[in-house]
């Protein structure tokens, strides 16, 4: 047992995970149909899926790697919240009231209503492919850092690898209350945890002024609060400033604004809470509510980062920082929040921090493993087969969250001796968000038509944006990058480059082609 933590901080912790199970099956009981399974019912209140969208979002590796960030620079990242939440507004005004025109259980359901089946089968895949990846990944990344705060002999299972202990606690807790109660359930312990996390983080920055007298101002004066980049530095070429890193006011508010268009509107995992409202008011409450709640939620994680580097300065760490491989998806800043409530919380608060961090991590692995069986079951099985029972759906969609929590093991687990996974994984829902967030906008703003040139704009958009990922990295064509882009483009402008390549492809072919009258359906 890891000797950081008594019996009170093991009470905490396993309070927690048995509450949060039984309250997700309480939640959960009653599931009959898919209905039930995949939209709740429709008759949760909106600001419980409010909640639950921001809780849905928040990873592990957000509650650790926000502070991590403002610890090892500043609090500039906040200028990428601002992007979030115009994009809330945005997606409230225009797209929620497409999303219940009928009973819809994905977006990719309207790709199907405008161009056919190719559209859905094609967009409702590069969700699935890359939610696995990039949901095994966090996983993964989480599990580190877990891995030092709950020891080795934890989480070895028997096996002796404390890293598959931790992978298998996070996904196969959050699959219980999931496979039993599907998204009512979901919905329920992500508004939970959302309040334990955001409680954990006020804690913790009104704790360290406790410990370091003028915490504030001395991270003001050691330049962790600053948070506006308007202008490039001295030296620094325009393009370079707004493509690169770091991040500047124009990539939160473009590109930052862009990319959540995409997250929150064209990928299952949060548009699925949306779906589950009782109508479009609703639905623009929750998604409201989201916006009102993420701005306040990083702002309180990036200053405790900016606190942590304060107490540092004139502190020791009683547990050193790991050295950590280069390509691994996790920095040693990673570390320093979890070492800080391993050594320097007292007991019981600490158990309760880690629970914060647990919680944030089983949400995250619960709304993955919701939204990969909804669209595996409603796209493409229910879809495809048809005429089967209701109580056949139900059932296959509850094997299909199970399949799910083991492909998001295995992922998870695989990228820990793969590091070109792990890190073709951190950006693939950068490539494939721009085809997803294209393909959405000519679904509900675009004439029905065929599906080639939609799925051709998608399929571009992905190759074009691996070509952006990797020009810059291969020896043989970096020198060729730098000379006509001059910067490696950093990932917050991905969502806009390949949704702009998805809506000039499709533009270009709609006007190429033979304009043969086809009918459009199988939505």
């Amino acid at each position: 047992m890891n000797g950081y933590f008594n019996h009170s901080d093991w009470f905490v912790i396993l309070f927690y995970l048995a509450g949060i199970i039984g309250l997700g099956v309480w939640f959960g009981r009653d599931q009959r149909t898919t209905r039930d399974y995949f939209l709740g019912s429709r008759n949760i209140p909106w600001w419980g899926i409010g909640l639950s969208i921001v809780a849905a979002e928040t990873s592990a590796l957000t509650i650790i790697g926000v502070p991590a960030m403002a610890f090892g620079g500043d609090i500039a990242f906040l200028q990428m919240v601002i992007g979030y939440v115009l994009a809330r507004i945005i997606l409230a005004i225009v797209v929620v009231p497409h999303y219940f025109k009928g009973e819809i259980y994905s977006p990719y359901q309207l790709f199907a209503d405008k161009f056919g089946p190719a559209g859905r089968r094609t967009a409702g895949g590069m969700f699935l492919i890359s939610e696995t990846l990039a949901a095994g990944v966090r996983v993964y990344v989480a599990s580190i850092p877990v891995k030092l705060m709950l020891g080795d002999k934890v989480l070895s299972l028997g096996t002796g690898d404390p890293i598959f202990g931790a992978i298998f606690l996070f996904v196969a807790l959050s699959l219980v209350y999931t496979y039993i109660g599907g998204v009512k359930a979901v919905i329920w312990t992500d508004a939970v945890q959302f309040g334990l996390f955001l409680l954990g983080g006020l804690f913790v920055l009104y704790y360290i002024p406790t410990l370091v007298g003028g915490a504030f101002s001395q991270a003001a004066a050691g330049g962790k609060l600053h948070w506006l980049n308007v202008i490039p530095p001295a030296g620094v070429p325009w393009k370079t400033f707004l493509l690169g890193s770091p991040f500047n006011l124009w990539m939160g508010v473009i590109g930052g604004t862009v990319m959540v268009m995409s997250t929150h509107g064209a990928e299952q995992l949060i548009v699925q809470r949306v779906l589950a409202c009782r109508n479009v008011s609703d639905g623009r409450k929750a998604l409201t509510l989201s916006a009102v709640c993420v701005l306040p939620l990083f702002l309180i994680f990036l200053l405790v980062g900016a606190l942590l580097w304060t107490f540092y300065q004139g502190h020791p760490f009683q547990i050193p920082l790991p050295e950590v491989k280069k390509g691994s998806g996790i920095g040693a800043n990673d570390f320093i929040f979890p070492i800080f409530i391993m050594t320097e919380v007292p007991h019981v608060l600490k158990g309760f921090l880690i629970v914060a961090i647990l919680s944030a991590a089983m949400s995250s692995v619960s709304s993955a493993l919701t939204s990969l069986a909804s669209v595996s079951t409603m796209d493409f099985v229910r879809h495809g087969l048809g005429g089967r029972s209701e109580e056949f759906y139900l059932r296959f969609s509850k094997y299909s969250t199970v399949f799910w929590a083991v492909a998001l093991v295995l992922v998870a687990y695989v990228s820990r001796e793969a590091k070109f996974v792990l890190n073709w994984a951190f950006s693939l829902r950068g490539l494939t968000g721009g085809a997803l967030l294209g393909g959405l906008l000519l679904a509900v703003l675009w004439k029905k038509g065929r599906g080639t040139p939609l799925v051709a704009g998608m399929l571009t958009a992905l190759v074009f944006m691996l070509l952006v990922l990797m020009l810059p990295k291969w020896d043989a064509t970096r020198d060729f990058w730098m000379r006509w882009v001059g910067t490696e483009i950093f990932w917050p402008w991905y969502t806009l480059i390949g949704a702009s390549v998805t809506l000039w492809v499709a533009w270009v072919l709609d006007r190429l082609l033979p304009k043969n009258k086809v009918k459009v359906s199988g939505s």
